[in-house]
């Protein structure tokens, strides 16, 4: 007589342990392509002082700070009062 156990194992290719195996194995080469392609130590650039001379580098000195006190003095101040009622209301804001 014939055991159905032992007949449907070889009907059916890929048992519940097959598929955990495939699963381990894509879940192991895509570990190791992450691992490998992720960024790794970076060398800063050797600094010329003829180089520092661009005029859009000398203005970005200028216009940052004053961009870091618009921020701070008006942008967020801005921000904490639309985040509270009745503002937070009218500006259709929602968490």
């Amino acid at each position: 007589m014939i055991d159905r156990s032992t007949c449907a194992n070889t009907i059916r290719p890929f048992r519940a342990g097959a598929r955990r195996t495939a699963r381990g194995w894509a879940c192991g080469i895509a570990l190791g392509v992450f691992l490998l392609s992720s960024a790794g130590p970076v060398g800063a650039e050797e600094y010329h002082p003829s180089d520092a001379g661009n005029p859009l580098r000398i203005a970005g000195y200028i216009v940052y700070p004053v961009g870091v006190v618009f921020d701070y003095l008006l942008l967020r101040p801005m921000y904490w009062v639309g985040s509270h009622e009745p503002f937070r209301t009218l500006f259709g804001r929602d968490e």
